[in-house]
């Protein structure tokens, strides 16, 4: 949703098709990590059905917020850096997706607080560390200049970084308000 409200407001695509699919593919190896994750003990107590209707709830609820932040991140980089270099913009778009998802994969894969009422296990942290610095540092490569990054200023690690961890705090309580609503977490 971000990326075509983006591609509707900017003179330029806030990224290309192969920095997207670079994204993706960072992402995913990410994702590959949650089979070894530890699920909490009270959602295991008894089986769960999955409803369609559980998961349209879901994402009508926290697509929303993730693409408040996303057009958050695209105003601070236009109105308040004043950025309007593709590369750049694209440049920091794909470190803070990347970075902002994997912290957020955190926040969703339990009901409870993260980091402190329930923790994943050491694979999925080391993965999704691991992967961040990978994703922040792939501007700076060969395979960054091949996919059209170019190497940007630490003053934007603020942005991508401060805005993935207010989304982070934001979605925990958003979190909240949607159990209460609907009675469970997905």
């Amino acid at each position: 949703m971000s990326v075509i409200i983006a591609s509707v407001l900017l003179p330029f695509l806030p990224e290309t098709p192969i920095q997207l699919l670079v994204e993706s593919l960072l992402y995913d190896f990410g994702q590959m990590t949650l089979p070894f994750d530890n699920v909490d003990k009270e959602y295991l107590s008894e089986p769960k059905k999955l409803d369609i209707k559980d998961l349209k709830h879901f994402m009508l609820f926290m697509g929303p917020l993730s693409s408040v932040f996303d057009m958050l991140v695209f105003a601070s980089l236009w109105f308040i850096f004043g950025l309007r270099e593709a590369a750049a913009f694209q440049t920091i778009w794909f470190s803070y997706s990347i970075v902002s998802n994997l912290m957020g994969m955190h926040i969703i894969r339990t009901s409870k607080m993260p980091f402190f009422q329930s923790n994943a296990n050491k694979t999925v942290y080391f993965s999704s560390i691991l992967l961040s610095i990978i994703g922040l540092l792939v501007p700076y490569t060969f395979l960054g200049k091949v996919i059209g990054l170019v190497p940007i200023t630490l003053n934007y690690l603020n942005v991508i970084l401060g805005v993935s961890i207010l989304y982070c705090i934001i979605a925990i309580f958003a979190k909240k308000i949607y159990i209460k609503k609907y009675g469970s977490w997905i």
